[in-house]
C-alpha cells in the first residue's frame, strides 16, 4: 500500500475537523453575542420598569406617610385639649379644696379658742372645788373625829370584809361544783377497779425463822468452838440468833435475799444431817443458785399475771427480787402487781392505755430490788434501770412521777400514782412504828391549832380525818371554807402521809342561861 493513500485522508480528516471546529466556534460566538444582546434589552427594560414602579410607590409612600402624620397630629391636638380641660378641672378642685381647707382651719382656730376658754373655766371651777373639797373634808374630819387615812383604812377593811365574804361564797360554790362532777366520777372508778383487785388483807411477816427437829440440832449448828455457825454466818451474811426459843433459830440481816439463802441452806443442813465447814459452804452455794432460780421463776409469774410481756430478762429478775422486799410490812411485789391491775383497771375505765398503765404500774418500785451499794432513791434508780433496758418514755415518766417528785404530765402517771395511793392506804396493806403514827398525829393537831381562831383540834380515824373547833367569835361562817383551805395546804406541804385527810371544821354558837 502507498503511505500517500493513507497520509493524504487522514490530513484531510485533520483539515475537516479543524473547519469545522472554527466554524462551530464563529457560531456559537454569534449566538451568544445575540443572547447577550436580547438580554442587555431585557435588562434595560427591567431597570426602567423598576425604576418607574418605585418612583410611583415612593410618592404613595410619601401621601401614606402625609395622611398618618395629618391624623396623629390631629390625635395629638385633640389629647392635648382634652389634658388641657383636665388640668384647669383640677386646677378649679385644687382651688376650692383650698378655700374650704381654709374656712376649716378658720373653724378649728375658733374652736380652739373656745376650747382653751373653757378648759380655763373648768380649771377655775376644779380650783374652787379641790378648796371645797379639802373644806368640807377638814369639815368631816371635825365632826367624825378620823383622819382621812384613818377614814380609807376603815373603808377599806369593810371592803376587804365584803371580798373575803364574796371569795369564800365562790369558793364554795366552785367546791361544791367539783365534787359534784369529779367524786361521783371518782368513786365510780375507784370502787369499781377495787372491787375488781382482789388483794390479800394481812401484812407479810419478815421475821425468817428456821424450825429445828430437835433442840440437839442448836448445838451441831454451832459446832466444835463456834466454827460451823461462824463458816455459816461468813458464807451467807447473815446473823444466826440461837436463844432460849425452843427448836427454832432467827435468821438477822437487812438484806431479804441473804436472809432466804441462809434460811434455805440451814433447812438443807438440818435435812441432811451433816453440819461442816465444808458441807456448809457446798449448801450454801447450792441455797443461792436455788434463790436466783426462784427468783427469776417469781419474776416471770409477775409477768404473766400482770399481764405485760416484752420485759427485759433483767428487769424481771429485778421484779422476782421484790418478793423478798417489803414496805411498812407490805410485800413490795405484791404491792407492785395490785398497783398493776389497779392502773389497768382504771385506765380501761377511762379509756386510756392499759397495756402502759400496767407495764408502769408493775416497774414503778423496780428500785426498790437493788442493793444498797447504788446510791439514790428508789425512784432515781428505777428511772435509771428502766431507760437502761429500753423502757419507753411513758413508763420513765410514771416511774419518776409516781410519789410526785415531779409533775405527773400524762394520764398513765396520774393513774400509776393514784394506784399506788389506793394499795398503799388500804386497810391492812401496811403496818406502821407506834411512834410514828403518834408522832404524824400529833403534828397533825399541831397544824391546826397554829391558826388564829382555832380553839381546839382531833386527829381521827387513824389520822384519815382532823376535826377542828373554831371559836365562833373570831372565825365567821364565811371565813370557814379559807381556813379550811390554809389548813389544807399546810398539811400538804409540811406532812407525808398515805392516802388523803379530810379537814372537818366545826363552829357552833351556844346560848346558855339559868332559870332560877
Amino acid at each position: 500500500m502507498d503511505w500517500k493513500n493513507i497520509v493524504f485522508p487522514i490530513i484531510a480528516i485533520i483539515v475537516g475537523l479543524t473547519v469545522g471546529f472554527i466554524i462551530g466556534v464563529i457560531y456559537r460566538r454569534r449566538v451568544a453575542e445575540a443572547k447577550i444582546g436580547s438580554a442587555d434589552a431585557e435588562a434595560t427594560r427591567i431597570i426602567n420598569q423598576a425604576l418607574a414602579e418605585a418612583e410611583s410607590k415612593k410618592k404613595e409612600s410619601i401621601l401614606e406617610a402625609k395622611d398618618e402624620i395629618h391624623r396623629q397630629r390631629t390625635e395629638l391636638d385633640r389629647e392635648l385639649r382634652e389634658r388641657r380641660n383636665e388640668v384647669q378641672r383640677q386646677e378649679r378642685r385644687i382651688i376650692q379644696k383650698e378655700e374650704s381647707l381654709d374656712k376649716k382651719i378658720e373653724n378649728i382656730e375658733k374652736k380652739d379658742e373656745t376650747l382653751n376658754r373653757k378648759i380655763k373655766e373648768a380649771q377655775d371651777r376644779l380650783d374652787e372645788a379641790e378648796a371645797l373639797k379639802k373644806s368640807e373634808f377638814e369639815m368631816l374630819e371635825k365632826v367624825s373625829g378620823f383622819t382621812a387615812e384613818q377614814a380609807k383604812e376603815m373603808l377599806l377593811k369593810e371592803l376587804d370584809e365584803e371580798l373575803a365574804h364574796e371569795k369564800a361564797a365562790k369558793i364554795l360554790d366552785y367546791e361544791q361544783q367539783i365534787k359534784d362532777e369529779a367524786d361521783s366520777r371518782a368513786r365510780e372508778i375507784i370502787a369499781t377497779s377495787i372491787q375488781r383487785c382482789a388483794a390479800e388483807q394481812a401484812a407479810e411477816v419478815t421475821v425468817s425463822v428456821v424450825p429445828l427437829p430437835n433442840d440437839e440440832m442448836k448445838g451441831r449448828i454451832i459446832g466444835r468452838e463456834g466454827r460451823n455457825i461462824r463458816a455459816l454466818e461468813t458464807s451467807t451474811g447473815v446473823d444466826l440468833i440461837i436463844d432460849d426459843t425452843p427448836e427454832a433459830i432467827t435468821v438477822s440481816c437487812f438484806e431479804p435475799v441473804r436472809r432466804e439463802i441462809a434460811r434455805v441452806a440451814l433447812e438443807k443442813l438440818i435435812a441432811d444431817g451433816r453440819i461442816h465447814p465444808a458441807r456448809i459452804e457446798e449448801t450454801v452455794e447450792k441455797a443461792r443458785r436455788e434463790v436466783e432460780q426462784t427468783i427469776k421463776q417469781t419474776g416471770d409469774r409477775a409477768v404473766v399475771d400482770a399481764g405485760v410481756n416484752g420485759i427485759h430478762p433483767e428487769l424481771v429478775k429485778l421484779l422476782g427480787r421484790l418478793r423478798y422486799r417489803t414496805s411498812y410490812g407490805q410485800n413490795v411485789l405484791n404491792h407492785s402487781l395490785e398497783v398493776s391491775y389497779l392502773a389497768g383497771l382504771m385506765a380501761a375505765e377511762i379509756g386510756a392505755d392499759v397495756k402502759t398503765a400496767k407495764r408502769a404500774g408493775l416497774l414503778h418500785d423496780i428500785g426498790k430490788a437493788l442493793d444498797h451499794e447504788l446510791d439514790g432513791s428508789h425512784v432515781d434508780l428505777g428511772v435509771e434501770y428502766a431507760k437502761k433496758y429500753k423502757e419507753s418514755e411513758a413508763v420513765v415518766h410514771a416511774i419518776a412521777a409516781h410519789h410526785g417528785d415531779i409533775e405527773p404530765r400524762t394520764i398513765v402517771a396520774c393513774l400509776v400514782q393514784a394506784a399506788d395511793a389506793i394499795s398503799a392506804a388500804r386497810p391492812g396493806a401496811r403496818r406502821e412504828n407506834v411512834q410514828n403514827y403518834i408522832k404524824r398525829l400529833e403534828q397533825l393537831e399541831e397544824i391546826a391549832k397554829s391558826f388564829d381562831g382555832v380553839d381546839t383540834s382531833f386527829a381521827i380515824q387513824a389520822g384519815r380525818e382532823i376535826r377542828i373547833m373554831v371559836k365562833p367569835e373570831v372565825i365567821t361562817d364565811e371565813k370557814m371554807p379559807l381556813i379550811a383551805r390554809e389548813i389544807v395546804q399546810k398539811i400538804e406541804a409540811e406532812l407525808e402521809y398515805p392516802g388523803q385527810i379530810k379537814v372537818n371544821i366545826i363552829r357552833e354558837n351556844r346560848a346558855v342561861d339559868y332559870a332560877k
